[in-house]
Order: structure tokens, then C-alpha cells, then sequence
């Protein structure tokens, strides 16, 4: 694929490689999106395969279909790739959805990559937070990973998501253009508690509507009954255009109220409630 890559660009992947040769063995928190998925193709051509570890940590908040995605991309990158559980809402904390829902989240499932990889003697922890991710929105889960020490190599080699996409259409990766995702457990206003009925509902209600092939997607959950749908501009015609088999359908999931959020996805939009 001819994919024209600027010098700039070129210095930041070869720091990149350097980092990453750097470490020798590492272990990455893969969720199978762009991020993650470009990182652990990078480090196992840099490291060799043996020496890179994929970890998806799956719980309520992990869509299936996600996950079979992270199978299929850890399979063809051809890097072990173990599977753990853990549930979120056995956390009150997090049930609860106060602002540092994030960081329990992240906390925990670091905790657990960073337990794995002891346990099979990897140096390093990474994930694949990005430079946008540390300078744009509001993002409680960097905290963890700071203070467990989880290296964030895109970032301290300052790519963005756009630099990402870039060279993951250069070296085939299905995912340069993956829309971008996030745990379900950010479809909730701060201060509704997340429960699994209402997950539930938000991924039914998600898994639906990605067959009309939205470039970007979320249901917001509101007050238990309605979904605010967040699609880009350019696809709100064609939201209307089906309107009334989508609301037959979120009626039948749960939802009595389905509304379209005529600004359109942004991300972290469910932040712009706060002051700081």
C-alpha cells in the first residue's frame, strides 16, 4: 500500500523502534483497537515475537465482539496472546461512576498485566495511550498507569492518533482506519450507577446499529430509559433515513426515549459536564 510518510513523522517511528528495542521483553495491554494493535505489531517486528506478550483483560464492559477482534489481530501478528477476566462492577467504586471511574478501572486491569508479566518474567508493562490522549479530554486512567509505572511508548515518542493511522495503513494493518473505541462504561453520566442491565442494554443497543456502518458510534444511557446516539454529521441522514426500524429495534432492547445528538460524536463528550 503506498502510504507517503513525512521526515518528521520517520524520526518519531525510528525513536519509537529505539524505545522499544530498548526493553527487551514486554508485555502489552491489548484491546485490539488502533492503538494497541499498532504498538504490539511494532514491538514484536522490533523484539521478535517471542519476546512481545498481548493481555486482553475482558469483563462486562468488553464487548464480545471486541474481543474476538483482539483474538484474530493477536493470531495474525503471530504473538502469544493470554486472555484474563476481571469485573468492574465488583467495585463499588466503580459501580458508583464518580469521575475517577477511569482510574479504578485502569488501576485494576494494570495491576493484573503487570501480575501476568511478573509472574512470566517480562521487564516492562505497556499500553497504548497516545500523545492526543495525554493533552486532549479528561483521561483519570493515565493516573494508574503512572503510578504503576505502565510505560506508554506512542506517547513519550509523541504520535497522535492521525500519526498512528498513518503508518498502520503502511504496514496493512486492518485497523488504520478501526473507529476509535472505548469501554462501555463511558456511554454513563457521572453519578448513574452502571449496572449490568444497563450495560447490557448500551452494547445490544451499539451492536445494532454498527450494521448501518456509522464511521463513528455511541449510545449514550440516559436515566434508564433513553439513548442518546452520537454519530458524525455526515451520517445523520442516513440515521434518519432509518429512523423508524431503529427505534422499533432500541424500543425492544429497552430504551422508550431514542434520541440523536444533533452536535454529533465527539470524544469524552460525557465530560463536558465537568468544571476542572
Amino acid at each position: 500500500m503506498d502510504t507517503v510518510i513525512n521526515k518528521k513523522l520517520e524520526d518519531k517511528y525510528d525513536n519509537l523502534k529505539k524505545k522499544l528495542k530498548d526493553m527487551g521483553k514486554l508485555v502489552i495491554a491489548f484491546s485490539g483497537g488502533v492503538d494497541s494493535t499498532f504498538l504490539l505489531k511494532v514491538a514484536s517486528d522490533v523484539l521478535g515475537k517471542e519476546k512481545v506478550l498481548a493481555v486482553t483483560s475482558c469483563s462486562e464492559t468488553y464487548p464480545k465482539k471486541q474481543l474476538e477482534e483482539a483474538k484474530e489481530l493477536a493470531e495474525s501478528i503471530g504473538v502469544e496472546h493470554i486472555i484474563t477476566y476481571t469485573s468492574e462492577l465488583e467495585n463499588e467504586k466503580f459501580a458508583q461512576n464518580d469521575k475517577l471511574r477511569c482510574y479504578y478501572c485502569k488501576h485494576e486491569l494494570f495491576s493484573e498485566v503487570i501480575r501476568i508479566g511478573k509472574d512470566l518474567g517480562y521487564s516492562y508493562v505497556a499500553d497504548g495511550s497516545n500523545y492526543d490522549d495525554h493533552i486532549h479530554d479528561y483521561r483519570p486512567g493515565l493516573k494508574a498507569a503512572a503510578e504503576l509505572e505502565v510505560c506508554s511508548p506512542l506517547k513519550e515518542a509523541g504520535f497522535t492518533k492521525e500519526n498512528i493511522r498513518t503508518i498502520s495503513r503502511k504496514l496493512d494493518l486492518p485497523t488504520w482506519n478501526k473507529a476509535s473505541f472505548a469501554c462501555l462504561s463511558s456511554r454513563f453520566p457521572y453519578g448513574d450507577k452502571i449496572t449490568i442491565d444497563n450495560i447490557t442494554m448500551v452494547d445490544q443497543a451499539e451492536e445494532y446499529l454498527q450494521r448501518y456502518n456509522f464511521q463513528q458510534l455511541r449510545v449514550r444511557h440516559h436515566d434508564e430509559n433513553t439513548a442518546r446516539i452520537e454519530i458524525l454529521p455526515e451520517d445523520m441522514s442516513s440515521l434518519l433515513e432509518h429512523r423508524e426500524e431503529i427505534v422499533k429495534h432500541l424500543r425492544e432492547i429497552g430504551y422508550t426515549y431514542i434520541t440523536m445528538d444533533i452536535e454529533g460524536y465527539r470524544t469524552g463528550s460525557m465530560n463536558e459536564v465537568l468544571k476542572e
